[in-house]
């Protein structure tokens, strides 16, 4: 049977990885002020997958934005507990001029780890994501598909580092930006695959922004529906039980649904 949470439940966790409490985001000035965000609560603890979902401009990507330090709340606070959150866009973004080994260095780089030390853990990396043999190789020479696992594999080495994933130490943070939006269905369905591969063999909370009901049902342990502007959450959804997979994307699709119309007849 699906699961559905109070919202305030998962914000219980003082030991979250990040926390916000009442975020507020606010864009221009007088008669132009758009309320992006109003009183954001939402925890998401060390380890634990959480899929934002809701319909397009309700401030999901300005979330991200937000814990990503990209910007700042207009009021109230995000708590980070964590080591480099790293962003993962829709876009690869990658360096044209560079190698893939080059770019999941890049970050390890700017860290100020030596060379021959960021070189293997950008090999251990590619490995990870199934591309130990593509280096060398520019990305014009890859495919769109391989392009996203040189851009996780960076994102990793931004947000995993296996020296603070000991005891005691902060837990990693993953920021994903609707990454395989831009991929066709068949590419999606493998990368949404090998992302769950991933996730599992590393020690690291990922916050996943997307409009696509089955695949937060799918990737998430916990579903988080955004109102239409401004953002609220308006329910969550534990989607840990995998037998309940059809029934919560109907149920969650219904309420998504409630939430866009009762915006259009506002």
């Amino acid at each position: 049977m699906t699961t559905v949470l109070e919202v305030a439940t998962a914000d219980l966790d003082a030991d979250a990885a990040v926390r916000l409490a009442g975020v507020r985001k606010t864009f221009g000035r007088g008669r132009d002020i758009v309320t992006a965000l109003d009183g954001v609560d939402l925890a998401v603890a060390p380890g634990e997958f959480v899929c934002l979902l809701g319909a397009s401009g309700c401030g999901k990507s300005t979330l991200l934005n937000l814990v990503a330090g990209l910007d700042e709340p207009s009021a109230g606070s995000i708590t980070l507990r964590t080591s480099r959150p790293a962003v993962m866009f829709q876009e690869a973004a990658l360096m044209p001029w560079l190698t893939a080994a080059r770019n999941v260095e890049l970050p390890l780089r700017l860290a100020g780890l030596g060379r021959v030390a960021r070189r293997e853990r950008a090999a251990e990396l590619l490995d990870l994501v199934r591309l130990s043999g593509v280096g060398r190789k520019r990305p014009h020479e890859l495919s769109g598909g391989m392009r996203q696992r040189v851009a996780l594999a960076r994102a990793l080495a931004s947000a995993h580092d296996p020296a603070e994933s000991q005891e005691g130490r902060d837990p990693a943070l993953l920021l994903m930006d609707e990454p395989f939006a831009a991929l066709d269905a068949i590419t999606r369905d493998v990368l949404q695959g090998e992302l769950l591969r991933v996730w599992r063999a590393i020690d690291a909370a990922v916050l996943f922004v997307t409009h696509d009901v089955r695949e937060a049902v799918r990737l998430g342990q916990r579903v988080v529906l955004l109102s239409s502007r401004p953002g609220r959450v308006v329910q969550q959804w534990n989607t840990t039980d995998e037998s309940d997979a059809a029934e919560t994307t109907e149920e969650i699709t219904a309420r998504l649904r409630e939430v866009i119309s009762s915006h259009a007849a506002a």
